[in-house]
């Protein structure tokens, strides 16, 4: 009984020091007024991603030829409709949700395996060779031409493309755990965990990976802005999203023959595609000051 009350003094001040850590890096965080900004428009992303069917009035693809192409403001569709009469706020609100989904798919598919990759890799020297050399031959492909060639295999849909996009996160991620993890397991309290016979799994899960999270989340914030660009890119190309799916990429490819007469086909979807990948952009690199205690926002 006596040897547990320290134990859990222990196990409170070190709940209580992650706690006080977290505020700091909130009050930061919340000093940079681009990332408030960046965090006010993932807040709105999210909000029309859930409540889409609550905040339209229209199914997004329906199509009724008899009102095509109407201009923005016009009675029953205020940002007006396609060559197919399908009302574009809601093709714009739904697309948002299949953006956020396919981003969080792809980038959290990208971190599994780059975890374990540097993780293994920074962990093991032995396997730090092999592993980084798979790691160097995926970056030899120019990201976007290896997605391409993902989907070229697997075929088009945004399942594949979540996959093509995690594939192509992978080695990202795995250089960066590495990094933390080649500098962590040369701390003191490493050393004792070795001295006193703890695991490896042990050591890396509860040990490294915990006091690596805060790159790897900056980097998760960020690949997300990449993760959605690419999706709408690669629907875009006709890769990605297939008719009559409201995918923003998607919605720019089929507005382009309208441009001269009804440009908001493809401006609107291009403003929401450029409004989402800034804020994620401007959030990633606030964390990344907030977290970093040698930056002193004013």
């Amino acid at each position: 009984m006596a040897e547990a009350v320290p134990a859990l003094g222990a196990k409170i001040k070190r709940a209580k020091k992650k706690e006080s850590s977290f505020l700091v890096t909130t009050k930061r965080l919340l000093k940079n007024k681009l990332a408030v900004v960046g965090l006010v428009i993932i807040a709105i992303q999210i909000a029309l991603a859930i409540f889409a069917p609550l905040l339209t009035f229209h199914d997004p693809v329906k199509q009724n030829l008899k009102i095509s192409e109407l201009p923005m403001f016009s009675d029953g569709h205020w940002l007006g409709t396609d060559n197919y009469g399908r009302d574009v706020w809601s093709r714009v609100v739904f697309g948002a949700r299949i953006s956020l989904i396919v981003g969080i798919i792809a980038v959290s598919l990208g971190l599994f395996g780059g975890i374990i990759l540097g993780l293994l890799g920074g962990y093991y020297q032995k396997l730090d060779g092999v592993i980084m050399r798979i790691v160097d031959l995926l970056f030899s492909f120019p990201g976007i031409l290896l997605a391409m060639l993902i989907i070229a295999i697997l075929g088009t849909s945004l399942v594949n493309v979540a996959i093509a996009i995690s594939i192509w996160s992978i080695p990202s991620c795995a250089r960066i755990v590495r990094g933390s993890v080649l500098s962590i397991k040369e701390k003191e309290y490493i050393m004792a965990m070795k001295s006193l016979g703890a695991s490896d799994l042990r050591i890396m899960v509860k040990h490294i990976l915990p006091n690596a999270t805060a790159p790897i989340i900056v980097f998760a914030t960020m690949r997300m802005a990449t993760a959605i660009l690419s999706t709408a890119s690669l629907s875009y190309l006709g890769l990605g999203a297939q008719p009559p799916t409201p995918e923003w990429g998607a919605m720019i490819s089929q507005g382009q023959a309208f441009m001269w007469t009804s440009p908001h086909l493809t401006i609107i979807p291009g403003i929401a595609i450029m409004l989402t990948v800034f804020a994620f952009n401007v959030v990633g690199d606030g964390l990344r000051d907030a977290i970093d205690p040698n930056m002193d926002i004013q």
